[in-house]
């Protein structure tokens, strides 16, 4: 059985040999059932299952550009905290964040959001294979706004907080 991706989107994702690059699988977004205007943090020409309009990579640098409409951030793990400031502040999107102790979580613990423990899951890598074991610890989706909301609730992905 083969780790790769059953979908051919061709070599449209570039893998920038950072800890950072590991994307989201595509159980997610289609248990979400949500359009996204905007990937706020994604890699140059966004990863092709993602359901949204515009994809904001490095070069981009979406912490400097204004977010509209419902936004998916999975920030870079390495340096959270100022991605977690710009949601938080947006209000109005789904992010997918990792267990942990740091200042950031604690922060967005502290928002009007709701958290869903997901199960553990394995990410995509830039070259459409599935990471060999699921990651080490557990990961979250953090709703703001009600829409998003609502949408975590009908994903029966987990309980809702």
């Amino acid at each position: 059985m083969s780790d790769r991706l059953d979908m051919d989107f061709g070599d449209d994702l570039i893998d920038h040999n950072t800890s950072d690059d590991w994307y989201t699988p595509p159980h997610i977004f289609e248990a979400l059932g949500l359009e996204f205007e905007m990937d706020v943090s994604a890699p140059p020409n966004g990863v092709p299952w993602i359901p949204a309009k515009r994809f904001l990579s490095l070069l981009d640098d979406g912490l400097q550009v204004d977010w509209c409409g419902r936004v998916w951030m999975n920030p870079p793990y390495s340096d959270p905290l100022p991605w977690i400031h710009k949601f938080i502040a947006y209000g109005n999107g789904v992010a997918l964040i990792p267990t942990s102790t740091g200042r950031w979580m604690l922060e967005l613990w502290g928002c009007e959001a709701s958290w869903l423990m997901l199960q553990p899951i394995k990410f995509v890598r830039s070259n459409l294979v599935q990471a060999k074991g699921f990651m080490p610890i557990r990961c979250w989706l953090v709703a703001i706004g009600e829409s998003n909301i609502e949408a975590l609730r009908q994903s029966g992905l987990g309980r809702v907080r």
